[in-house]
């Protein structure tokens, strides 16, 4: 989805220059079982979910794909330990399929299949409690839906995302290990309202740990850990996706810490936001709040432009923002004739503790736009070093700032000087990754109902949060 990203920037820069640790190899062998389920093409007997609506694979089915297929809504697919190498596509609404061990229960692409599980347009499905490494796309993903859970999965070693909800609203990604994608361990894009809640998640050793392009609205990322990616947390804005721009994200309760990771697989775009923690390109709206970030060879928490060469619209006025995204989709994009501008407008950075970052802690950038303009506040931040100097002063989330814009602004054309020199991506199927750890597992994932994401996301009390303690 961000391929596009780097050539815009880089465009439209010359435009505006002629206006004036050490980590473990990777292990991609899947834990021992007798068996490997699934590759046996005879199915079991013709048989139907069991009076609980409980279908058993491989015990009623021998492939997952064979069980989806037989399933009616509301049923629980319960997968035995084995390893899948299968492509499950989910097309029946409210379906349960959960692995009865997160650590066992492995869907294995053999770096030739294209997803895990797809849920296409199928409402209500909850995918839980396994594990799905070697794909050629994605893990595990939604795309077109309205209800989606994926709790207590494990995504390793996929080349474009780990878990990924694209166009789709009222989702729950929780108890999440992602690691080892070009672009994004977890991403949530093209929605707003998404009404969507992404909690306890371990996210590292991928391109982005978060990208979510146009996407937001009761969008919250709590209480996660984002490590070791080439940069942290991205939300971002671009007409080469709908439901532009990406606003009103909550990210409050995050450790986001050294994301200078140089060996991972990268998508351009990764490549150019390379060692920054939480970077909001060309968002709006957003509040980040009492995150800890640091050590970061760039930026703590910044927000900053994007510039799109060949955009497909132009960049939305302000009263459109509150536009929900199924009714911006019934207007005709208007091309802008040229290069357009996404600046990072209105977000609020509060409370967060921010330390050990090589260029900034704080920052705010434009490519030609009045920094003063642009409503962005800090407030409460617990910050060495910001750009412009005195940024907390200059721009106060309560009352009026005072002070110079200009000292210490940084010019942010700088970025596509440095990335002519920053480290190439690692190919995918062989870019190093800690080797697979245990990760915690579903209570009573055997004897638990189905549960259906019907009543998805659940509330959070963000004003409960507090700024994390820092990791060991």
């Amino acid at each position: 989805m961000h391929r596009r990203l780097l050539a815009g920037l880089a465009a439209a820069a010359l435009v505006l220059v002629a206006c004036g640790g050490s980590e473990d190899s990777a292990s991609t062998t899947a834990p021992a079982a007798e068996t490997t389920a699934g590759s046996d093409t005879t199915s079991a007997p013709e048989t139907t979910a069991g009076s609980d609506g409980t279908i058993t694979v491989p015990d009623d089915y021998a492939t997952i794909q064979e069980a989806v297929d037989a399933a009616v809504p509301g049923d629980l697919l319960l997968v035995q330990p084995g390893t899948y190498q299968e492509a499950v596509q989910v097309e029946t609404d409210e379906l349960t399929i959960r692995g009865v061990d997160r650590n066992t229960v492995i869907l294995d692409g053999n770096f030739e299949l294209e997803n895990g599980i797809r849920i296409l347009g199928a409402n209500g499905v909850t995918v839980e409690n396994m594990t799905a490494m070697n794909y050629t796309h994605n893990g595990f993903f939604w795309t077109g839906v309205e209800g989606y859970r994926g709790s207590y999965l494990t995504a390793y070693r996929t080349g474009d995302y780990g878990v990924y909800a694209f166009d789709s609203m009222n989702g729950q990604l929780e108890h999440i290990y992602a690691a080892g994608s070009p672009d994004a361990g977890i991403y949530i894009g093209e929605c707003y309202p998404c009404n969507a809640v992404i909690d306890d998640t371990v996210s590292e050793h991928n391109g982005l740990g978060y990208s979510g392009t146009n996407s937001g609205g009761n969008l919250l990322i709590v209480n996660s850990k984002f490590r070791f990616n080439r940069a942290g947390i991205v939300p971002n804005s671009g007409s080469y996706e709908l439901c532009y721009p990406e606003r009103e994200t909550t990210i409050v309760g995050n450790e986001v810490y050294s994301n200078n990771q140089a060996d991972t697989p990268a998508i351009d775009v990764a490549i150019l936001a390379m060692g920054n923690g939480i970077l909001v390109a060309g968002g709006v709206r957003n509040d980040i709040e009492r995150n800890l970030v640091y050590d970061h060879d760039k930026t703590g928490i910044a927000a900053v432009p994007f510039l799109e060469d060949d955009p497909n619209d132009g960049v939305p006025t302000e009263d459109e923002w509150d536009t929900p995204c199924v009714d911006q989709k019934k207007e005709l994009p208007e091309d802008p004739g040229g290069p357009i501008l996404w600046d990072a407008q209105q977000n609020r950075i509060i409370g967060n503790v921010v330390g050990g970052n090589r260029l900034f802690d704080l920052m705010v950038a434009s490519a030609g736009s009045d920094l003063s303009t642009l409503g962005n506040c800090f407030s409460g931040n617990t910050a060495e070093t910001t750009s412009p100097t005195d940024l907390q002063t200059l721009a106060p989330c309560d009352g009026t700032g005072t002070g110079d814009w200009t000292l210490g602004a940084y010019d942010i054309v700088q970025w596509l000087i440095d990335v002519e020199t920053a480290p190439p991506s690692v190919d995918w199927k062989t870019a190093p990754l800690p080797e697979l750890q245990p990760q915690e597992n579903m209570p009573d994932a055997e004897t638990a109902p189905a549960k259906p994401a019907t009543d998805v996301p659940y509330e959070v009390d963000v004003a409960a949060i507090y700024v994390p303690a820092k990791s060991s």
